[in-house]
């Protein structure tokens, strides 16, 4: 693959990481898991059974409490913090499976992180109002949204 190419998706798999925080690590992990992905030292962990169990319990709990009314949002500083974080670790495997830095792939899936969590705030408060439909309609589209494009960026290699 183009180096281009992997350095596209790892800001792309950041970009799902600012719209859910956890479901992209877990996708990957399994990707890792699975074979899909070869994820070289040091972060050849995150195809393990324990980590991928760990990463998909985290991102069903995610998605379950995204849609509870006392979420916090996304641009405050936890969930902020946890999306440029795992926005990094998954943009860094993303490119290193692809025989890209680590270090390049990390800044790449913090700007797409970045991008994601402001972006999709913005659609989303926006379809919301203008779609005249319940928040709740408009979380479940950005959850599909978010696991197929996190299963399409793993399914190129």
């Amino acid at each position: 693959m183009a180096p281009a190419n992997v350095l596209l998706l790892a800001f792309l798999i950041g970009f799902f990481n600012g719209l859910r925080s956890l479901t992209p690590p877990a996708v990957v992990a399994w990707a890792a898991h699975l074979g899909w992905l070869k994820i070289p030292s040091p972060l050849s962990w995150i195809g393990s059974t324990t980590a991928a169990v760990f990463f998909t319990v985290l991102a069903l709990v995610e998605l379950v409490a995204d849609k509870l009314p006392k979420t916090p949002s996304r641009t405050a500083p936890p969930g902020l913090v946890a999306r440029i974080l795992l926005g990094a670790l998954s943009g860094a495997c993303v490119a290193s499976a692809g025989g890209q830095g680590m270090v390049l792939g990390a800044i790449l899936g913090i700007v797409g992180a970045l991008a994601g969590t402001y972006g999709g705030y913005q659609v989303r408060t926006r379809l919301v109002k203008a779609v005249g439909t319940p928040d709740f309609v408009i979380a479940l589209l950005e959850d599909l949204v978010t696991i197929g494009g996190s299963l399409w960026v793993v399914s190129r290699f």
